[in-house]
């Protein structure tokens, strides 16, 4: 670690503590050469993949646009946001550990689907219908009877 007092490349760590949250971790050093204390801090730096668009364009990972997909597929439905936020989080979460650098839209597009379909089944059908792109009234029907296989008998 460069001192940034005289820019010399050799320190010491006199203190090494973890944060209160435990997300990172704080470093209380000294400059061999001129004696000045600095501290340092270490956090964990995860990147999302690279989203690969239909027509091969690239742009970064948007979580907003994800949460807009969602709200829209959901909108006027009885989901609460909280339900939302974690359908987000692991559409993400899935993305992160998936090691990958770049992910093409309908991977994204499938991991969505997948989250829709464990919380409301009518914001699946409506992000399937434009999503897969629905042409005539039995692809509806194919996918309502998909869902509708799933669905627990009534007491």
């Amino acid at each position: 670690m460069k001192c940034p007092f005289c820019q010399h490349e050799d320190t010491q760590v006199l203190d090494t503590r973890v944060s209160e949250e435990g997300d990172s971790i704080r470093r209380r050093r000294r400059c061999v050469k001129c004696d000045k204390r600095f501290t340092t801090y270490e956090r964990i730096e995860l990147s999302m993949p690279i989203i690969v668009k239909k027509n091969g364009s690239r742009t970064e990972y948007a979580s907003a646009k994800l949460r807009g997909s969602l709200m829209l597929a959901l909108r006027k439905r009885p989901v609460s946001a909280e339900a939302i936020d974690g359908a987000v989080a692991s559409i993400e979460e899935k993305l992160l550990t998936s090691g990958q650098r770049e992910v093409d839209t309908g991977h994204v597009g499938e991991l969505v689907m997948q989250e829709l379909k464990r919380l409301d089944k009518i914001a699946y059908i409506r992000f399937a219908s434009v999503y897969k792109n629905f042409e005539d009234l039995a692809e509806f029907q194919e996918a309502i009877a998909e869902v509708g296989h799933e669905r627990k008998p009534r007491k």
